[in-house]
């Protein structure tokens, strides 16, 4: 929720967390997860375990692929492929990407 449109740091990342579609990947592992969070869209492709490379996931968040668009605009904020292809573009999204880092995964999976 946002409590101050001018300052990212005063914004609520997570209350309006939505979860709209979870494809698990049978073949290969992983799920596919596309929600919306403050303002923006974003697809994951989130793992039950870490990858083999580190260098594969976001941080220790077993997240392979993260793309974010901001949905006002259309603009992509940001996008991991097995590694940086555009960085966080502005501070509300390096948030949604910590956020998302941070429990995505557990609470794709349980654990």
């Amino acid at each position: 929720m946002t409590k101050n449109n001018d300052n990212a740091s005063d914004i609520e990342i997570g209350e309006d967390l939505e979860i709209t579609k979870t494809t698990r990947r049978h073949s290969v592992g992983g799920s596919w997860v596309s929600g919306t969070l403050n303002a923006h869209r974003f697809e994951a492709l989130v793992f039950p375990e870490h990858a083999e490379n580190p260098d594969y996931e976001i941080d220790d968040s077993r997240i392979s692929k993260l793309w974010i668009q901001r949905i006002a605009d259309r603009t992509v904020t940001f996008n991991w492929d097995r590694g940086a292809d555009i960085q966080a573009s502005d501070e509300m999204t390096k948030r949604i990407v910590d956020f998302l880092c941070a429990g995505l995964a557990e609470s794709t999976y349980g654990h």
